[in-house]
């Protein structure tokens, strides 16, 4: 498949996928013509990479579990929960770093922060 087959097929750019393929995310192979031709996996691996920088990973997390995926799309093997249990702990933190600034927010909106310093 080339890649705008790929690119049609998975709705993602065609500069998207090359990214994708810089960062060792997504392998091809190149014609004599050196375009890229991709695997009949491809589709699957860039719905993963979606699916996991939709989850907040980063490239190089992604790279680290595309390697550890196992049979269907969702399994990844049981080594990997450490280092997702550790990203859902900073999206918690992050979470929790913003519901509190919302709180002020809404605090300083309806004038009770600035009326207590007065």
């Amino acid at each position: 498949m080339r890649i705008g087959e790929l690119a049609r097929e998975t709705g993602v750019s065609v500069r998207l996928l090359r990214y994708y393929e810089e960062q060792g995310l997504l392998d091809s192979e190149r014609t004599p013509g050196g375009q890229r031709v991709y695997g009949p996996d491809a589709p699957a691996v860039v719905r993963r990479i979606r699916a996991l920088l939709g989850a907040g990973l980063p490239t190089r997390g992604i790279a680290e579990v595309l390697d550890r995926v196992c049979g269907s799309e969702a399994e990844i093997e049981p080594c990997l929960s450490p280092m997702l249990v550790a990203r859902l702990d900073a999206i918690d933190e992050k979470i929790h770093d913003l519901q509190g600034a919302r709180s002020s927010l809404v605090a300083v909106t309806e004038g009770r922060q600035l009326a207590a310093t007065d």
